[in-house]
């Protein structure tokens, strides 16, 4: 098939919506290891973990075998608000890069929150509201989680509480101002209302926050709050199931057209977009059927994959947690405050933990000017503001670009655009303004973040 024939934008039809999540774990030999207990380092059953999370996430996060969990009805109906999303061909950023290779983007950005986080968050709340939970509690980086969260519970009818990273907060108040329109309470973090975020605070006087330090604060709260549980927009097997939602799209559309990508690119923060993007690539790789080059780019101020340790860890700064065993900087680590605010987790997801250390994908890191010139450069060629997170995917989408440019060789690349940057205008007002400043951790930084990592060598299983 000519590339003429391959148009713009390829857009599923609504019956096309996928009906099932797909479970990457499922196809996995060397399944993630399990969340365990901090105290004893035995593995959570459903039962412990009903406390924190809501009853059917639970089993959702245990189940290692279902390949194909069937998506509700109440949800399917509120995707097909938004969904299906558009795979997008990047004529025009191919044209200006003068390069042989054929660029694809999953946009995620065409819905109120402005990115993926959604496809996760209306699942939650309706498992939550099934439940008869009075509302849940959440944390965000940047804001994208907060405010699909809020989107979801308003229209469930929930309420909901989320702890803001603090930079964030002051850096991104208009997202602020959307969660609070649907409905949510926005504290940044840490605050002086939970107990682990007066104690944080002592500890680091002025801190700039984390997300491991609002994970804390809102682990906090559900915990000490009737009728009130937790709920995550990464990092946890869970959310990298309802995110699956991604890749089968891709993938469906892009079968239709008979492209098969030969490199697929995800930013990585917690792993949420990524894990979706991949999971059906990553399983046929897993089965033996295909293969790809799967990149995972993350900032080089939090270089989780790079130039972290693969171990059980705390996921939050207080230590209120489970621990699971991923790629980590150390809960205790704070990263500069970069304008990549959903990528600041000090830790990887479980399952991209595990297939990273297996050689399934591989990783880069990127600094953030570096990544607002490609941002700047897409948008004024393809015109789609990108949010920072998902400009590090773009950044690397441009350097393979070039790489073919300079072997000759034809090569289709798939991205996924997370989403829109319109409520990070201080970010680029600041690369505007040639004030944005790269800050990359020195080896001894990282190690104040390692040496608190808990000691789990007698874990076996």
């Amino acid at each position: 098939m000519s590339e003429k024939e391959i148009p713009y934008k390829i857009y599923l039809r609504e019956d096309e919506i996928p009906k099932t999540w797909y479970n990457v774990r499922a196809d996995m030999k060397n399944k993630p290891a399990p969340l365990i207990h901090p105290g004893t380092h035995k593995p959570l059953s459903a039962e412990e973990m009903e406390p924190i999370f809501c009853r059917e996430l639970c089993e959702q996060e245990l189940d290692n075998d279902t390949r194909f969990i069937p998506i509700p009805e109440e949800i399917q109906d509120f995707y097909k608000m938004y969904r299906p999303s558009p795979v997008v061909r990047a004529y025009c950023l191919e044209k200006k890069l003068d390069t042989p290779a054929h660029i694809y983007y999953k946009f995620e950005g065409n819905n109120t929150s402005g990115s993926h986080k959604l496809n996760s968050a209306i699942a939650q709340a309706y498992y939550a509201k099934k439940q008869g939970l009075k509302g849940v509690t959440t944390e965000t980086g940047a804001g994208q989680w907060g405010t699909a969260l809020s989107m979801a519970c308003a229209y469930f009818g929930l309420d909901c509480k989320v702890f803001m990273v603090k930079v964030s907060y002051e850096q991104k108040p208009f997202r602020r101002e959307v969660m609070r329109t649907y409905g949510a309470s926005v504290t940044p973090s840490p605050s002086e209302t939970t107990e682990v975020g007066r104690k944080i605070l002592e500890e680091f006087p002025g801190t700039t926050g984390s997300l491991g330090c609002a994970i804390s604060e809102a682990v906090e709260v559900a915990t000490h709050t009737e009728g009130y549980r937790y709920v995550l927009g990464s990092v946890l097997n869970q959310v990298l199931l309802h995110q699956s939602v991604i890749g089968v799209e891709a993938k469906t559309a892009l079968d239709d057209y008979g492209v098969v990508p030969d490199i697929i690119i995800g930013c990585a923060g917690g792993g949420s977009n990524l894990g979706g993007l991949i999971s059906p690539f990553m399983g046929e790789k897993l089965r033996g059927e295909k293969d790809y080059e799967i990149i995972a780019v993350e900032p080089a101020s939090c270089p989780s994959f790079t130039r972290g340790k693969f171990t059980y860890d705390f996921c939050d700064t207080g230590h209120v947690t489970p621990l699971a065993k991923m790629y980590t900087l150390g809960s205790e680590f704070i990263p500069s405050a970069n304008h990549a605010g959903g990528l600041r987790f000090h830790g990887m997801s479980p399952v991209l933990s595990q297939l990273y250390d297996e050689g399934y994908m591989k990783a880069v890191t990127a600094e953030q000017t570096d990544v607002f010139k490609a941002a700047t450069e897409f948008a004024r060629v393809e015109g789609i503001l990108p949010a920072p997170e998902s400009s590090h995917a773009i950044k690397a989408a441009i350097d393979e670009a070039l790489k073919c440019k300079e072997t000759g060789e034809s090569k289709n690349i798939l991205f996924g655009l997370t989403g829109t940057g319109y409520f990070d205008m201080v970010a680029y007002q600041k690369f505007n303004d040639g004030q944005m400043e790269d800050h990359i951790p020195t080896d001894s930084e990282l190690e104040a973040g390692f040496k608190n990592i808990p000691d789990t060598s007698d874990v076996q299983f």
